[in-house]
């Protein structure tokens, strides 16, 4: 049973099949650094905890932009009603993509980073060491080719086919993705300036440019399994990006406070900060009401949980728990605190974890030739993956926010006589981290269930044959 609208979407199939394999290494690591943390010197030997740290993260970001590549190859053709310009190209930049990361990863944990800058010869164009960023030279180099590739396949799709706000909205996120990641190749010797524009990629594409992409995937789903009409949800989405660009560009000063640049950054950071969750909530109220006022009933219970729980979490994550540590005289005492890793966890994970989670539960169906929906069992283990890691992720933040207080308390503020240093504040903090880490464990089994649901069609599928 074939039900894509266009034979070429199937290219998006290996890109989501390759961002969950990634996702689970990702949190396989993360659970590597999360006993670190309490159990020093566990696999210490083997991998460091940079190394782990650098791993999970960059994970994070290669299988996010896996993710965000094949929800581009599957919504912009239906969305121009048209072919994809070149499957050919998607596919070859894939296995380029793949590639390059598997290669950066292996590199990353067999052998010493300084042996890694020097075999990829860091020294011409030295771009490595910073957090996030840590790839070679190489690797970025490669990124910025597949990127280039990957803009040109789907802006000439959208060129010869039916331009609308979703499309445009989506291509417009995606530019200003690899636009911003070319500040990646700029690498000041001074500290400051050198913090201050790597600020330009890691906050303008989370805070800025990434939220256009979430929008479109967003809008794409609601329209799909809502049958709202187009004109409204449009309408919604315009606000949305309008309201998450103005708050975003500004809102990069709440980073400034630290970079000796003037001091209006602190008054323009706070206020526009504090304005960061508004577009959130908008999300939140947007996604209700598009279920509430739905026409149709879409048979795919799931990609609605996940596209209701998507717009729940990035408010909670990304609004309330970013605003909790973002004005200035608040800052002063929490930046680079355990409180900033909490909202970084739910953050992360609820806008664009959960983002590319809703359009693979969507598409995936119709990619694997299943229908509409995945077999009603399917989607129940669907859900029960769903809320085990929800859950679980709500416990991670608020642990690590605990951890936070306590070690703003003890590290920052104390209330008589000299403050405790960073090694001591981190054994009294030991209690949050375990805490944390079985936290940790229930996220992987709720990982480990949703991966699961595939399974069961493919029994089925198997069956039936």
């Amino acid at each position: 049973m074939h039900t894509l609208k266009f034979q070429s979407q199937s290219v998006a199939k290996p890109y989501f099949a390759f961002a969950l394999v990634l996702f689970l290494g990702q949190i396989l690591f993360g659970l590597v650094m999360g006993l670190q943390y309490v159990v020093g010197d566990f696999l210490g030997g083997a991998i460091p905890f940079n190394v782990a740290r650098m791993v999970h993260t960059n994970l994070l970001i290669v299988w996010l932009l896996f993710g965000f590549m094949g929800a581009a190859y599957y919504l912009i053709p239906e969305e121009a009603e048209t072919e994809l310009y070149s499957p050919k190209l998607a596919i070859a930049l894939f296995w380029i993509f793949a590639a390059a990361g598997v290669a950066t990863i292996l590199g990353y944990l067999l052998v010493p980073y300084s042996t890694l800058a020097q075999i990829t010869m860091n020294d011409l164009w030295p771009t490595m060491g910073r957090e996030f960023l840590e790839m070679p030279t190489l690797t970025k180099i490669g990124v910025v080719v597949v990127a280039l590739g990957f803009l040109f396949n789907i802006g000439m799709t959208i060129l010869k086919g039916r331009k609308t706000v979703i499309n445009l909205v989506m291509i417009t996120g995606l530019i200003g993705l690899a636009v911003f990641f070319l500040f990646a190749f700029y690498n000041p010797i001074n500290l400051a300036m050198d913090k201050l524009y790597w600020w330009f990629v890691v906050h303008l594409w989370v805070e800025g440019v990434w939220e256009l992409i979430m929008g479109a995937m967003l809008a794409f789903v609601l329209i799909k399994v809502t049958g709202v009409d187009r004109e409204v949800i449009e309408k919604w989405l315009y606000v949305i990006i309008a309201m998450a660009l103005i708050t975003g560009i500004l809102g990069t000063g709440h980073h400034f406070y630290w970079l000796s640049t003037p001091e209006y950054w602190q008054w323009i950071g706070s206020i526009f900060s504090a304005l960061e969750p508004l577009p959130f909530f908008a999300m939140v109220l947007y996604a209700f009401n598009m279920v509430n006022r739905r026409r149709i009933e879409h048979p795919n219970k799931a990609a609605t949980l996940w596209a209701l729980g998507t717009a729940v979490m990035a408010f909670l994550g990304a609004g309330v728990w970013g605003f909790l540590h973002t004005l200035a005289p608040v800052n002063f005492y929490t930046h680079g605190t355990q409180i900033t890793a909490a909202h970084g966890h739910m953050a992360f994970y609820g806008a664009y974890v959960m983002i590319c989670l809703t359009i693979i539960s969507y598409a995936m169906p119709k990619l694997r030739g299943v229908g509409e929906a995945s077999s009603n069992k399917a989607q129940v283990v669907e859900m029960w993956g769903f809320w085990l890691m929800t859950i679980s992720m709500v416990f991670i933040t608020l642990f690590l926010t605990g951890a936070g207080i306590l070690q703003v308390w003890l590290q920052r503020m104390p209330e008589s006589g000299e403050a405790l240093g960073f090694m001591a504040t981190q054994d009294k903090l030991a209690l949050f981290y375990w805490m944390r880490e079985v936290a940790g464990v229930g996220f992987l089994i709720g990982l480990i269930v949703y991966l699961a649901n595939f399974l069961v069609d493919s029994k089925q599928a198997g069956n039936k044959a």
